[in-house]
């Protein structure tokens, strides 16, 4: 490294950094330098994405993400309501996991995605969103567990019994929403299990393992296998939307957004 900016010193003919000891601070023509890189590596984004969407303009097919507790709810009828205005266009989907779908955007695979709401520090964070629904969240319980019985539950019984949720690898997003849900609380949830599917939780929950938060629209999808408890005091709803880079979109992906968007 320090070799490698001597070199670049030797070749610009100017001092970029004041050496003091171990640390390194840039002089004023370092900053400058390094202001003018920056909006060069910037540009150099804007022409490659503009290349994409050049390359893209007659394009015949479209890869849409999404996570599974929202096919029916909002990407069948938004699916549908794209078709009806681009019959020609194709459209590709893809059910991965939060993170695949997130780098999926990012190196271009997908061009669209259908996800919950980016988290301040959450992997969508840098990129184009548009709410399209809300969700209230609920606990989730075997229909034999005591609480079932019961027409609400308090966070902190909730935060007694043993929960089952998605992995953290794949889902990071899903562990902040549980800590922030129970983080007035002293004693945290203890997740004992993890898994990588939507289905695969609500399994562990109906035999009884564990109890876990699951918003109400995945009622439709497991009917009466667990019962769904209103949690008190009720957290903040989920909200579910779609995702895009930033920047210009191709012509097909523009209309999908916007169908997606007149429609709800």
């Amino acid at each position: 490294m320090s070799r490698q900016i001597r070199d670049l010193e030797d070749e610009l003919g100017v001092q970029l950094f004041e050496r003091t000891g171990k640390s390194l601070t840039l002089t004023d023509a370092g900053r400058l330098f390094l202001k003018e890189a920056r909006a060069v590596l910037e540009r150099t984004d804007e022409a490659i994405a503009n290349l994409r969407v050049f390359a893209q303009a007659g394009e015949t097919e479209l890869h849409v993400g999404y996570t599974p507790a929202l096919r029916a709810q909002i990407v069948s009828p938004a699916l549908h309501a794209f078709q009806q205005a681009e019959p020609n266009v194709h459209v590709k989907l893809h059910d991965w996991s939060y993170q695949k779908i997130a780098a999926g955007l990012s190196d271009g695979r997908l061009q669209l995605a259908f996800t919950i709401r980016p988290s301040k520090h959450g992997a969508f964070y840098y990129f184009r969103f548009k709410e399209l629904l809300r969700h209230q969240v609920r606990l989730a319980v075997a229909p034999s567990h005591p609480l079932a019985r019961r027409r609400s539950v308090s966070l902190a019984d909730a935060a007694r019994e043993p929960f089952i949720g998605l992995t953290r690898e794949d889902f990071p997003d899903y562990h902040a929403y549980l800590f922030a849900v129970f983080a007035s609380l002293k004693n945290k949830p203890r997740v004992i299990e993890e898994h990588d599917s939507i289905t695969s939780v609500i399994s562990a929950i109906e035999a009884g393992t564990g109890v876990g938060v699951l918003v109400d629209v995945l009622a439709h999808s497991f009917g009466s296998r667990v019962k769904l408890v209103r949690l008190t005091p009720e957290p903040k709803p989920f909200s579910f939307g779609i995702a895009a880079r930033k920047g210009r979109l191709s012509p097909a992906t523009e209309k999908f957004w916007r169908c997606a968007k007149d429609y709800f």
